[in-house]
């Protein structure tokens, strides 16, 4: 079975976790998406380039995920989401995608 990339699962675990949040309307839903989606994708990068630049892209995410609060607040929500899951996929895509 073909494995998802790491920046793939990244993105895709922002977005979703506030598409998540927003349609339900319950935080910790949207919290549980982002945060699964935040293991799966540290393991692959851990795998794929090592604790180092895991640790790094973990913080990353976790750095996308609260920055696109006070970025909403000048682009709107959906603008803001979409520019963090962006940048960690790129990010991710570079350091440790590309090496597959």
């Amino acid at each position: 079975m073909a494995r998802i990339p790491a920046a793939m699962v990244a993105a895709s675990g922002l977005v979703g976790g506030y598409a998540t949040a927003r349609v339900t309307k319950k935080r910790p839903l949207g919290g549980v998406v982002l945060a699964a989606a935040g293991v799966v994708a540290a393991r692959q990068w851990r795998e794929a380039a090592g604790g180092k630049t895991a640790a790094a892209l973990s913080a990353a995410y976790v750095a996308g995920f609260a920055g696109s609060h006070p970025l909403a607040k000048k682009v709107g929500a959906w603008p803001a989401v979409f520019s963090v899951a962006g940048g960690v996929g790129v990010a991710s895509w570079v350091l440790a995608d590309r090496r597959r």
